[in-house]
């Protein structure tokens, strides 16, 4: 009779085993891509104030009558394509992070342009205001850039656990998948080069 009941011992502490490390990944991965959520409403929090700015800096720039009107369309139009690109949490995939991306690269080339053309207009860059909303624009990118470093730091954490045996196969069982990292933009591994 002993002898019979010891393989069904032996089943029920595996069972045990699987079943507790099963739920304790899950919730280390639900833990983890919590994580990441947060760290990607602060990007999108520090792009939104990016934007929120915009209007203001375009406004006082508008002010100088022989301003390039087409630098500042530029920057409006790359502002709007930058907005309406909406990812959330759920759909942190590296095709749509790369398209977010993107629309936000061509904002930064396209504020930086205007910010190399107010340098013709001695008046504007003695505008206090403007010298303002520059400063708050310089801090943003500051902190845009330390939201993707957190960011990308938070996905591979995950991203790591995610692919270590065994954990990858509870992985594929819950549906959880990896996610995308922000990635510099194109041409930024040459230095610019400067001319006097």
């Amino acid at each position: 009779m002993k002898k019979a009941l010891i393989p069904i011992l032996i089943i029920a502490v595996v069972g045990i085993f699987i079943y507790t490390k099963a739920v304790g990944t899950y919730n280390q991965f639900v833990q983890t891509e919590e994580v990441i959520n947060g760290q990607w409403a602060e990007v999108e929090t520090q792009y939104q104030r990016r934007a929120d700015l915009i209007p203001n800096l375009v406004n006082t720039v508008k002010g100088y009558a022989d301003f390039e009107q087409e630098t500042l369309t530029e920057v409006i139009n790359a502002r709007a394509k930058a907005t309406s690109i909406n990812l959330d949490p759920t759909n942190l995939t590296p095709e749509n992070i790369e398209a977010f991306q993107q629309a936000q690269d061509q904002l930064s080339g396209s504020l930086s342009r205007l910010l190399v053309t107010v340098e013709k207009y001695p008046d504007l860059k003695a505008n206090q205001g403007f010298l303002d909303l520059q400063a708050q624009l310089e801090g943003t990118e500051n902190r845009i850039s330390v939201g993707r470093r957190n960011f990308n730091q938070s996905v591979q954490s995950y991203n790591s656990n995610l692919r270590t045996f065994p954990n990858n196969i509870f992985a594929g069982w819950y549906g959880f998948e990896t996610k995308g990292y922000f990635e510099s933009a194109a041409g930024a591994e040459n230095a610019p080069t400067v001319q006097f």
